[in-house]
C-alpha cells in the first residue's frame, strides 16, 4: 500500500479543492494519508478528515515555529488529542534553528515536553529537524522509548546515525528528486524496515511538478526515485514503506 506519511491537508492552500485533492490521491493509487496537525487548527481539521474517511489519519502537536506560545494548557490539550484513536502520532514537533521563530531554549523545552507527552500516550513522534542536528539527537537519546519519524530527511550523517541506532524511521520527500539533492547515501543506507515516503504537501513538489502546489497524489514520484536509488522495483519499495507506515502509526493506517 502506498502511504503518504506526511501531508498538510489542512493547509489553506487546499481550502478551495480539498475533496478533489484527496480524490486524486486515491485515484493515483495512494492507500492512506497521514494528515499532519502541527497546530490546534490543523489538528482540528485533521480530526474532521479522519472522522469522515478511515483512509485518513491525523497527528497532533505544536511546531517549533510556535513553541513560544506553549502553555500548561497547551500540554493538557495535546494530552487529550493523543488519546484519540484518529491521532496516530505526536507531531510535527522538533527544532528549527534556521528560521528561529521561537527562541532556541524555548523550542527545546517544548520539544522535550511533547516527547514526554508522547511517551505517556504511547504514540510515536514526527520530527522536524532543521539546522539543529546535535540538539535533536540529544533529545531523541533522552527519550529512548519514544519511536520517531525524521520527516523530509535532509540532515547530516550524525543525526542519521543517531536516529537509526535508536530504531527510528527516516521519511523522504520530493526533495529526493531535486537536482540539488546530495543525500542519496542516506536513501540507500536506510534499512528497508525503517524507510517511509511522504509529500509534505503543499510544499516540496517533486520533479516534474516543481514550482506547483504539491499534493498527496504525487507521493508515487517520491517512491519511484527512492526505489531507483535503492536499486529495487518500485512495487517492492511501496510494499515495504506501506508495512513500515502501519507498523509505526498503528492499525489505523489501512487502505481501501
Amino acid at each position: 500500500m502506498l502511504v503518504d506519511s506526511h501531508c498538510h491537508l489542512g493547509d489553506a492552500a487546499f481550502a478551495g479543492d480539498r475533496d478533489e485533492v484527496v480524490a486524486r490521491a486515491f485515484g493515483a493509487g495512494v492507500g492512506h494519508l497521514v494528515v499532519i496537525g502541527e497546530s490546534r487548527a490543523s489538528t482540528a481539521l485533521g480530526l474532521e478528515f479522519a472522522a469522515a474517511d478511515r483512509r485518513l489519519s491525523t497527528t497532533a502537536g505544536v511546531h517549533p515555529h510556535d513553541a513560544a506560545g506553549w502553555t500548561d494548557e497547551a500540554g493538557e490539550w495535546l494530552a487529550r488529542q493523543l488519546s484519540d484513536e484518529r491521532v496516530v502520532a505526536c507531531g510535527e514537533i522538533g527544532l528549527d534553528y534556521h528560521y528561529d521563530h521561537s527562541p532556541r531554549d524555548v523550542q527545546r523545552r517544548v520539544f522535550e515536553r511533547q516527547m514526554a507527552l508522547a511517551a505517556e500516550a504511547g504514540r510515536p513522534v514526527v520530527i522536524h529537524a532543521r539546522e539543529a542536528d546535535a540538539d535533536v539527537a540529544a533529545v531523541l537519546r533522552a527519550f529512548p522509548n519514544v519511536l520517531g519519524i525524521l520527516h523530509s530527511f535532509s540532515s547530516g550523517a550524525a543525526l542519521f546515525d543517531a536516529a537509526l541506532s535508536l530504531g527510528h524511521y527516516i521519511s523522504f520527500s520530493g526533495m529526493v528528486t531535486f537536482r540539488s539533492w546530495t543525500l542519496d547515501d542516506a536513501v540507500r543506507n536506510t534499512p528497508a524496515d525503517r524507510v517511509l515516503v511522504e509529500t509534505d504537501a503543499p510544499y516540496l513538489a517533486p520533479a516534474p511538478h516543481r514550482g506547483h502546489r504539491n499534493e498527496p497524489a504525487w507521493v508515487g514520484a517520491v517512491a519511484e526515485r527512492v526505489a531507483a536509488v535503492r536499486g529495487v522495483e518500485v512495487g517492492e519499495l511501496i510494499a515495504a514503506t506501506g508495512r513500515n507506515a502501519r507498523r509505526v502509526f498503528g492499525p489505523r493506517v489501512t487502505g481501501p
